[in-house]
Order: C-alpha cells, then sequence, then structure tokens
C-alpha cells in the first residue's frame, strides 16, 4: 500500500465517493441455496448482510435483530449537545430488505453449532450453512458498587445510543447553572475509544453556551487516552482546560461505587465526588448471546483473523465489538470493514474460490465544538501469517496540532459529510 496524505484520504472517505467508496463489486456465482444467518443488525451486522447480497445475490441471508430502529453511537454526543436531533441518529431497516435481506424482528435465544440452528424468544428457528454474530456489547456491572442495568435508567450511560442518551441530554437540561457533570470513561478495551472525550467536548459545549458557570470532572481509569493532544488543545482552545477550569480530568483513578441516592461517586483511591448529573458509563464485555453461545474466551470472543470465523465453534463467525481483532480498534468502522472483509472470506468458503487477503482502515470523527473537528485515520494489514492484525506504520494520523482555524473548521463538515456516507453505505 502506498503512503497517502491523511487530508486526501479523509476527503475522498468523508465527501467525494459516498456509498462507492466503502464497497466492492458484485459477483453472482448463480444458485447456491446456501442460508447465512446474522445475529444483530447494528454496523456489522448490516454491513456483513448487504455484501454478502451484493456479492452473491442467490445466497438466503437472514438478519434478526430486536430493534426495529437503530440509533447510531457515531454522532450521539452531538445530541447531548443538542447540535443534532435524536432523530437525527435513526436508521431503519427498509434499505436491507431492498437488497433481499430478510429481516426478523426478535431476539435470539440460542445458537446450536452443531445443528446449525438459530433460535429465537419468538419460538422460530433458522437453519444455516453460515452463522455471523455481532452481537455488540455488554457491561460489567459488577466493576461498580451500587450500578445495575436498573440503576443505568436513571444514571444514564448511554453508550448504547437511544433512550437513555435522550435522559442524559434532560438531565444536562435540567441542571442549575453552575453544577457539575460527573464523566467516568471506562477502563480498556471498550466501544469507540474516543468516545467519552467527544462526549466530554459535547457537553461542554452545551454548557458554555447555556450553563458557563458549570463545570466537568473526568473520572478515568487510564492515564492516556485516544487523540489525546488534539482534544487538550481544543479543551483549552474552548472551554478550559485543567484545575479550576471548565473540564478537569482526574487520571488513574476509576469508579468503583455509586451512591446513587446522594449522587457521588467513590474512585479506586477512595475518593468520593458529588455530582449534579452523572454519566457513568462502565467496563465492557461481549454481549450476553455471546457468552450464551460460548463463543467467548474471557470478556471477548477469539477469532480466527482472515475470516472472523470463531475459535471456538466452526461455522460461526464473530465481527464487530463483541470480537478481539488485535490492533483493530472497537468502533463502527472497524465493525463496517470487518463486516467486509467477513462477507468475502463466506462466499470464498462457500462457493470453494480462493480466499482474498484483507486490508483494514479505520477513520474517527470528533467533534470538539463549533467549527473545531479533529479526526485520526490509521490504516491495518493482515499478518502473513495469519496470527494478527496490525496496523501499517506510517499511513494514516492525527490531525495536527498546527492545523489552521479552516482545516479544523473543515473536519467537522468531513465529519458530518462522513456519517451520512457511511449510514448509507451500512444501512442503505
Amino acid at each position: 500500500m502506498n503512503k497517502i496524505n491523511r487530508r486526501d484520504f479523509l476527503k475522498l472517505g468523508g465527501l467525494g465517493l459516498g456509498a462507492a467508496a466503502f464497497g466492492f463489486p458484485a459477483v453472482s456465482f448463480g444458485a447456491t441455496g446456501h442460508k447465512v444467518v446474522v445475529v444483530g443488525g447494528g454496523t456489522g451486522g448490516a454491513t456483513v448482510a448487504k455484501y454478502l447480497k451484493r456479492a452473491d445475490p442467490s445466497i438466503d441471508v437472514t438478519v434478526i435483530e430486536p430493534n426495529k430502529i437503530y440509533h447510531t453511537c457515531y454522532m450521539s454526543n452531538e445530541v447531548l449537545s443538542g447540535e443534532r436531533d435524536i432523530k437525527g441518529i435513526q436508521v431503519g431497516y427498509d434499505g436491507l430488505a431492498g437488497h433481499g435481506v430478510n429481516m426478523v424482528q426478535d431476539s435470539v435465544s440460542t445458537i446450536d453449532p452443531v445443528g446449525k440452528i438459530v433460535r429465537t424468544a419468538g419460538g422460530k428457528q433458522f437453519a444455516y450453512d453460515r452463522c455471523v454474530v455481532s452481537p455488540g456489547i455488554d457491561f460489567k456491572w459488577e466493576t461498580v458498587a451500587g450500578l445495575n442495568s436498573k440503576v443505568a435508567e436513571r444514571i444514564p450511560h448511554a453508550w448504547k445510543a437511544g433512550s437513555q442518551t435522550t435522559t442524559l441530554r434532560k438531565q444536562l437540561e435540567a441542571m442549575k447553572n453552575g453544577g457539575t457533570v460527573i464523566v467516568a470513561p471506562p477502563n480498556n478495551p471498550f466501544r469507540c475509544p474516543p468516545g467519552p472525550y467527544e462526549r466530554i467536548s459535547q457537553i461542554a459545549h452545551y454548557l458554555k453556551h447555556n450553563k458557563p458557570k458549570s463545570k466537568i470532572l473526568v473520572v478515568d481509569y487510564k492515564s492516556a487516552f485516544s487523540k489525546q493532544a488534539a482534544f487538550e488543545q481544543g479543551w483549552k482552545s474552548l472551554y478550559g482546560y485543567g484545575q479550576g477550569k471548565m473540564i478537569e480530568w482526574a487520571p488513574s483513578d476509576g469508579v468503583v461505587a455509586l451512591d446513587e441516592a446522594n449522587k457521588t461517586v467513590t474512585t479506586q483511591l477512595g475518593v468520593k465526588h458529588k455530582g449534579d448529573v452523572i454519566n457513568l458509563i462502565p467496563n465492557q464485555k461481549a454481549n450476553k448471546i455471546a457468552f450464551d453461545a460460548d463463543l467467548t474466551d474471557g470478556d471477548w470472543c477469539p477469532v480466527e483473523r482472515r475470516t472472523f470465523e470463531s475459535t471456538r465453534h466452526p461455522g460461526i463467525h464473530i465481527i464487530g465489538d463483541a470480537c478481539t481483532a488485535t490492533a483493530l480498534p472497537k468502533s463502527g468502522y472497524s465493525a463496517n470493514a470487518e463486516g467486509k472483509a467477513c462477507a468475502e472470506a463466506i462466499i470464498s468458503l462457500l462457493n470453494g474460490t480462493p480466499m482474498p487477503t484483507p486490508a483494514y482502515t479505520n477513520t474517527c470523527y470528533s467533534v470538539v465544538g463549533k467549527d473545531y473537528g479533529i479526526s485520526v485515520v490509521a490504516m491495518y494489514k493482515l499478518k502473513e501469517d495469519g496470527s494478527a492484525i496490525e496496523k501499517i506504520a506510517g499511513q494514516g494520523g492525527v490531525t495536527p496540532l498546527d492545523a489552521s482555524a479552516v482545516d479544523l473548521k473543515r473536519e467537522v463538515a468531513y465529519a458530518h459529510s462522513w456519517y451520512n456516507n457511511f449510514v448509507k453505505d451500512v444501512f442503505r
């Protein structure tokens, strides 16, 4: 792969090529009678389903997804600032149906890897030749005393976009001017590494223009985070960053207990912090169905890196946040790339054609504030022995710290254009 100019890549990926920039051409292999069942209709599941049908329309592809409407986590932080309505992150599944994908609105109860059958809570069952599991994340509630799924409806994590995003927005609106927002990012690994820090930015954007006496305290397990220098520069420029400023970061001391009644969190070091609004994002693991189907080793699902086939049960592939894809981050863009690589692998496995060698790109935009965007681009390849996916040195990069105001404003335009193109590529 030749070295490319990062800004030129962003122009292509974000603005110029639309859905065609992300795909591969359709190739018909004739009537096969093969059946693929996809568990989960998020970014990874929707991508693999769409591109299976595009590559080989004769394959019977069924997606089982409990929700009629999907809320994208990407760009959901703009709902918190008021720059985007909750409807602006909603997508449906008519596009997939239009490609010939069978959409089943139900929850998967069991996956039988021996009989090759997926069963649903609604009593249906679906036979498969290949099954793709793209279940997303679940939370390790046990790592924070006083926190569980019911409490999280009142102390929202909003890390699965939708109703909790709206709840958190309403809490910010109701907070007094001069109040404290506690944001507690999870420990690694977790979905969307830059996400908590874009969220901090977007909350600060809202506070600056509506409740300027307020502050954000970031209680973080980690001593470093994604795009840190670029975020911190933006925070200093737009909001004030550091002790006594609007945004204060307390590193290397994550939250281990929550006192909901007193709106207080306790850290690993025993420090107590009181907040008017608490956004506690729990530590994460693969979704429950992955554990129930015996696809996990520890918190995540091990896979063969060329095909994303489970190393525990043949015939089942795992993509997206739930799988262990070495250097690839747990992001929507990675899930999309994994979905396409998985689709190509399944086509080869079903039709006995040569197995392609995948390559991957991850792009992540973060809107720090008005006319201030940053991004990161990275490219990855499969090692020759197939043992790992590794980052390609010298490719991509982060928005430079000396970027001009025009460049930072342009990044915001790229971010919004990327979102529109990406949603089209995945769901339409």
